[in-house]
Order: C-alpha cells, then structure tokens, then sequence
C-alpha cells in the first residue's frame, strides 16, 4: 500500500485479527518494530488508543472495538472482519438462543472527536442494554454531516467548522484551538513572538490533502492570515511529522487531541504567535427523523451535557 494511512490501517486490521505483535509482524512480513510503530501512528492520528497493551496480548480497546467495526467507512476496502470471526475449528455445541434485537443508534463523526465520547457512548450502552452504538468515523465538515443525515446513514453527527453553517441545523459544542508547532531548534520556536511575516517565509508540513482535519485546518489558516511559501511535507503518517518537525523542516497546524500529543513531546514546540489563531468548532447536528427515536435523541443530548 503507498498510502501510509491505509498501510497503519492495514497493520491495525491485521494486529486485532493476530492478537499478537509477534504474529502480525510474520503474518505481513514486518518487524515487530514496524508494527508496533504503524499501530503508534495511528494512534496518535486518530487520537485515542487502539490497544490496552500493544506490546503484550493485544487487547482491543472499547474505542479499538468500535473502530474495528468502522473500519469499512474509514478506510474504504479495509475488512477487519476477522476481529470478530470465530475459528471455524471452534463450533459450537448448540446454537445460541437469539437475542432480542437492539434499537441501532448511528453516530457519525471524526475520529478524534469519537475519542472524546468514547467512555460516554460506554456508558450510555451499558446503562441501556437494548441499545448498539455504531461509529461512522468519515464525517468531517458541515457538507459531510448534511449528506450522512440527509441519507439515513447517521443519527447524530458531529463535524468541524469555522462558524455555524447554514446547513445542516446544529449546535455548537465546544472550540478547540488551532496552534502551530515547531522542532524546538527552529528559529521560529525560540522566538519569543511570531509574527505572520515570519510564516510567510517557513514550509509548511501538513496531512494529506484529502484528510478532513487538514482540510478545516487550511480554513482555519486562511481565515488567520497565516501564509505559507510551500508544504514541504504531506503525509498522513504522524511519525513521520514528528520526525520533520524534530529535523527542522518546516511547522505544522494541529488542534484537538493531536496538539495536545505534540506539546507534550519532546523537542517540539508550539509557537508563541502574536496574534492567535480562529479556533475550531465542533458542532452537533441531529436527523429530522429523531422525534421518532426517542433512544437516540437521548444519546444526542446526553452526549452533549
């Protein structure tokens, strides 16, 4: 695979289906070294872990469990069906009685923000036992957010956006701050202010044109007048972002939980700009067909308290 997010994908769908560092590494004919280093990457993109002990047995998380289940939307052909698929040796004796069916809540929304909510949506399925929570992680923007609505495939959405959009009808949650980060021996990061004329002469390293948080980050840049002479650097791997920003490459743009991890690493730091920069907002938008769906309408507001 060319795409490093599709490969930290592939080595996660492979992880949870091995249930062992060792046997992923034989299985995709990688060192335990680079697996362990593509389930990191992921991690940190994503914004929660995968794994209670990647190193150990391979413990899918209740987030790794849920993103598991989404990988079909976030990953186009990934199939981590496997996560979940008993060994065709181990029938069992009889067949298990049916259990009642369960009222199917769809939540849309970027994987970050699904790491922000992920012990509240464990909390809410274990206090309603007939309730499943299904995670669509491929929502982003506004646009995004109206279409999964628009078409049944969500219930609830949340998405990134610069200010209220006229469509869909939403309400604000809350804002993250969108911060630029610097390896610590660029000239940028020791100033004690930055100003826009001295952006204007920096690289910037950035996600794939394509990723949704690049996307509202670009927005967010422009809209700040934070200007930049040429991306020197787009990947989607977060490892390699940190190892340019430590080489003095150029800055990157990070809100939410990935600037969090960046401003705690070591030999990165955020710049001191002379004028902040627009904040992020996340919002919620609900399907007019939630009136009908009293358990989702629910979550909707529980998740918003």
């Amino acid at each position: 695979m060319s795409s490093p997010s599709l490969r930290q994908l592939d080595i996660f769908a492979q992880m949870a289906a091995a249930g062992s560092v060792a046997r992923c590494a034989e299985d995709m004919g990688l060192t335990p070294a680079q697996v362990l280093d593509g389930i990191a990457a992921l991690e940190m993109r994503l914004g929660y872990r995968l794994f209670d002990d990647a190193g150990g047995a391979a413990r899918l998380t209740p987030a790794g469990r849920k993103t598991a289940q989404a990988m079909m939307q976030l990953g186009g052909d990934e199939a981590p069906a496997a996560v979940d698929a008993p060994d065709a040796s181990m029938q069992p004796a009889q067949a298990a009685p049916s259990a009642p069916p369960r009222d199917a809540i769809m939540l849309a929304a970027p994987a970050p923000i699904f790491g922000h909510f992920q012990d509240a949506l464990a909390a809410f399925e274990a206090a309603n036992d007939d309730i499943a929570i299904s995670i669509d992680l491929h929502v982003h923007s506004a646009d995004d957010a109206a279409a999964a609505l628009a078409a049944g495939r969500a219930d609830i959405a949340y998405f990134y956006a610069l200010e209220a959009p006229a469509s869909p009808p939403s309400r604000y949650g809350w804002s993250e701050p969108l911060n630029l980060y610097a390896g610590s021996g660029h000239s940028l990061a020791r100033a004690d202010m930055v100003a826009r004329s001295d952006l204007a002469a920096t690289p910037l390293l950035a996600m794939e044109r394509h990723n949704g948080m690049r996307i509202i980050a670009e927005a967010a840049l422009a809209r700040g007048r934070a200007s930049f002479p040429m991306t020197a650097l787009e990947s989607d791997n977060m490892l390699e972002i940190v190892e340019a920003l430590r080489g003095g490459v150029g800055c990157f743009a990070a809100f939410g939980p990935l600037a969090r991890d960046l401003g705690r690493m070591s030999g990165i730091r955020r710049l001191a700009l002379d004028m902040p920069l627009p904040a992020i907002e996340i919002r919620q938008a609900t399907a007019p067909h939630l009136e009908n769906k009293p358990a989702a309408q629910a979550l909707a507001d529980y998740l918003f308290l």
